[in-house]
């Protein structure tokens, strides 16, 4: 058993796991003061609530085994509650339980990026119940079809999932999805548009009412989670080696472009370059090269991030033409950076983009994928989102939205400024 790649994996890991903190923190300082505990709490929620679902079967959804299957048809039942994964088979380069928690973290972070769809209006237990019904039957088959490592008994773990190994059977090429721009951003912004639609607008929806309470925490949560995110794509390669290295770079250089072409956008169009879009256009690159990490020579990775962070700073306006209140812009960074990033390698993956020396095969394969893993998301979101609406109700009463969740929903106040 290799201890550097074990430990590569579960400092990895850790580092994912941080990027859902963040996350909150990213997500709390955008929306009002009087929601900001409420607003984080559904990220640390999606982290009670995920953890334990995958520990009792998820991980047993998403990584069944058995090469060439779609879940959650093919289950396998010996991983429940992890059981048969106690012991590393001989000749495995990791154990297998590194594996799991490696992608545990994955789950957790896709649920809780939903959540910036629904800031300040959303009842906390009506989000658990969505969460865990969402991540059931929309994300751990989702992370099967894209990822899907068998464990093979050598220790070895094979892709076997339909997106990566079955389009490859059929077009001769897989779709590339190195790190999750699919089963991830795609999959999460698909389901945070449906949401949006579900629980409709805030009170008082219109362009400028609603401001970040503190671009601080903003700055403070991109941060964490570009420092969590090396973990994320690094960490997928699953060793500590060359393709590891350059997802690294490219998780350096993509997010820096994206960050730059943001505040451009910004400096043409409204004359001032912001903390809030900064954080914001680093976000975007970083969702961009999320998929593309480990294919992209650097150079294409910065004008991927460039292109990401322009396209995204235009995409968070569509909300506001199109009438759906996606509060903290879930859709216009998530779900088209995540199309970005994936369509963008069937331009310049290496060896298989059309101008890399392939052909049509790679962009067509990175569009069945994006397209499937979108129509499946959101069409699923809205079913469970329309059914948790009409059960248990998911928005919170408009008295209550203008008067501030965070009392009504948790009995606590973000800011105690005088006894």
């Amino acid at each position: 058993m290799d201890q550097g790649n074990t430990a590569f994996m579960l400092i990895a890991a850790a580092l994912v796991l941080l990027m859902t903190p963040g996350l909150a923190f990213f997500y709390g300082g955008l929306v009002k003061a009087k929601s900001v505990i409420s607003m984080m709490m559904l990220s640390f929620g999606a982290m009670g609530l995920i953890g334990v679902l995958w520990v009792l079967y998820g991980y047993a959804v998403a990584f069944p085994a058995a090469e060439g299957t779609i879940a959650p048809f093919a289950i396998d039942f010996s991983a429940l509650g992890l059981t048969s994964l106690l012991e590393a088979p001989e000749g495995a380069a990791f154990p297998p339980l590194a594996f799991v928690a490696f992608q545990a973290t994955f789950a957790i972070l896709t649920v809780a990026l939903i959540s910036g769809a629904i800031a300040d209006r959303a009842k906390f237990g009506a989000w658990l119940v969505f969460a865990g019904l969402w991540a059931t039957i929309v994300y751990f088959p989702v992370a099967s079809w894209v990822f899907n490592f068998g464990l093979a008994e050598d220790g070895s773990f094979a892709y076997g999932g339909w997106i990566t190994h079955g389009l490859q059977d059929v077009f001769g090429v897989g779709a590339i999805d190195f790190a999750g721009g699919t089963a991830v951003h795609i999959n999460a912004g698909a389901a945070a548009l449906a949401l949006a639609l579900v629980l409709g607008k805030r009170v008082g929806f219109q362009k400028g009412v609603h401001v970040p309470h503190n671009p601080p925490f903003v700055l403070l949560g991109a941060g964490l989670l570009w420092f969590g995110w090396f973990g994320f794509n690094a960490g997928s390669e699953l060793a500590a080696d060359n393709t590891a290295a350059l997802a690294f770079v490219n998780t350096i250089g993509a997010p820096a472009a994206a960050l730059l072409g943001w505040l451009i956008v910004e400096k043409f169009k409204d004359g001032k370059a912001t903390s809030v879009g900064a954080a914001s256009g680093a976000v975007a690159g970083l969702v961009a090269i999320t998929p593309a990490c480990a294919s992209l020579h650097p150079v294409w990775a910065l004008l991927l991030g460039f292109i990401a962070g322009i396209v995204c700073a235009f995409a968070i306006e569509l909300k506001w033409k199109l009438g759906f209140d996606d509060s903290l812009d879930v859709v216009g960074i998530h779900l088209v950076g995540g199309l970005i990033g994936t369509l963008y390698l069937g331009f310049f993956a290496n060896g298989t983009g059309l101008f890399m020396g392939g052909g049509f095969a790679q962009l067509i394969v990175q569009a069945i994928a994006a397209v499937s893993v979108l129509v499946y998301s959101f069409v699923l979101a809205l079913v469970i989102g329309f059914a948790v609406e009409k059960t248990i109700g998911f928005r919170v009463k408009n008295e209550d939205e203008l008067a501030g969740i965070d009392t009504v929903l948790h009995g606590e106040v973000g800011y105690t400024l005088a006894d």
